[in-house]
């Protein structure tokens, strides 16, 4: 098969589509036929050598996917050859095929096309798993979102609405506003040249936040909380170090919570098994009914996975750029 390999840390032309050997479904496995892939941030960190794959994972990015599946594995029960799926995967994405745990695979939601499915397992199970199974975020409730027009962004406001909460989102283009303010934010925030803060006080501080910056947002994001909120740390585009007043958690009791989730054992309480049974029993219908959907900010083939890259590092993408298999 082919797929993409990283040649050595750097810019996006060190992408290679290259051959490599077919994977073998192990026990408990299956492979899927690649439809789509889809770009997340966490490839672009990987590419440049801040992020390897975790111990055991294939060394070519990708995060996700949508498919057929076309082996099964010793052991492997509830799916057949030939079903459309999609699936969170800890590497191996940017293939023609990839073996992945069979926790991890969800359906093809009917009524969503199988390519578009690609976009969806990786920013779903991370909203869900942060803001709903850690933070409990629940109707009537304000979730505030930054980057809200990027993929995680978008699929967070469309969940938080479908679950009856509010929305406050941050954005930093009056395009970027306008896609948040459609996906049905309630307030938006323009963080060049507003105090996402004080706006987000006046309408009675977030009751969870979720935060991709991390250090540089770190004491903002505190204040902008209400008493017993929650922060829901899942990047760190803006440093890894910061003070922590502890004062102002004690006196509104805030939670902070940093959770990952490529590096998550597959079974267990806390494993991606859990998360994905847990998507698609509650998320799932959401996404069959229309509520959740990938917003596609461009279609690209996958051999030209470099160019997708530059695109995301560029800024200006909105929702999930998508690698289609040539």
């Amino acid at each position: 098969m082919y797929a993409i390999a990283i040649r050595e840390p750097g810019d996006p032309d060190v992408l290679e589509w290259t051959e490599h050997p077919d994977p073998r479904p192990g026990p408990g496995e299956v492979v899927i036929d690649v439809a789509a892939s889809a770009v997340n941030r966490a490839d672009l960190s990987q590419r440049q050598g801040n992020y390897p794959p975790p111990k055991g994972a294939s060394e070519i990015p990708g995060l996700e996917c949508s498919g057929t599946i076309a082996e099964l594995g010793e052991g492997v029960t509830g799916w057949q050859v030939g079903d459309e799926v999609c699936a969170l995967l800890a590497g191996g994405g940017y293939a023609e095929r990839v073996a992945v745990p069979a926790a991890q695979v969800l359906p093809k939601p009917s009524g969503v096309d199988l390519v578009e499915a690609a976009g969806l397992p990786e920013v779903a199970c991370t909203v869900w798993s942060n803001v709903v199974m850690e933070a409990g975020l629940r109707s009537g409730q304000l979730l505030l979102v930054h980057g809200g027009a990027g993929g995680i962004g978008t699929c967070a406001i469309q969940i938080a609405k479908a679950l009856g909460a509010r929305v406050a989102a941050t954005a930093g283009s009056a395009e970027n506003l306008r896609v948040c303010r459609d996906l049905g934010a309630d307030l938006v925030i323009n963080h060049r040249d507003e105090d996402f803060v004080a706006r987000v006080k006046e309408v009675g501080g977030a009751d969870v936040v979720l935060d991709n910056m991390g250090a540089s947002y770190l004491d903002r994001n505190l204040s902008a909380l209400a008493p017993d909120g929650h922060l829901a740390v899942i990047g760190m585009q803006g440093g890894r170090k910061a003070e922590l007043d502890l004062g102002k958690m004690l006196v509104k009791r805030l939670h902070i919570s940093v959770l990952g989730l490529r590096g998550r054992p597959v079974d267990g309480p806390n494993g991606k098994g859990a998360i994905v049974a847990d998507v698609r029993e509650r998320l799932w219908p959401l996404v069959e009914q229309g509520a959740v959907r990938t917003l596609v900010h461009d279609r690209v083939p996958m051999p030209e996975a470099a160019r997708a890259h530059a695109a995301l590092e560029a800024g200006g993408v909105r929702g999930k750029i998508l690698l289609i298999r040539s």
